[in-house]
């Protein structure tokens, strides 16, 4: 995204210490338990993006959603 000029963040903001190649190894999504099942109008192609990357393009909406929510606590 920097490259392309779409990253919003400052250019003189610390770069954070890499967590590296074993974090990753063993990290795992954790979803929480229960869901509500609701009727969500989305943009055609904000779905089919999803849906390019494969199966569970539900989950990792959902994921997505959940990752803005915990950044904006």
């Amino acid at each position: 995204m920097r490259a392309r000029g779409e990253d919003k963040t400052r250019a003189d903001a610390p770069e954070a210490e890499s967590l590296g190649a074993a974090f990753w190894k063993s990290a795992h999504v954790r979803m929480p338990a229960g869901k509500t099942s609701v009727h969500l109008r989305v943009d055609t192609d904000i779905v089919e993006w999803f849906k390019t990357r494969g199966k569970g393009h539900l989950t990792r909406m959902n994921a997505v959603l959940r990752a803005y929510v915990d950044a904006h606590k």
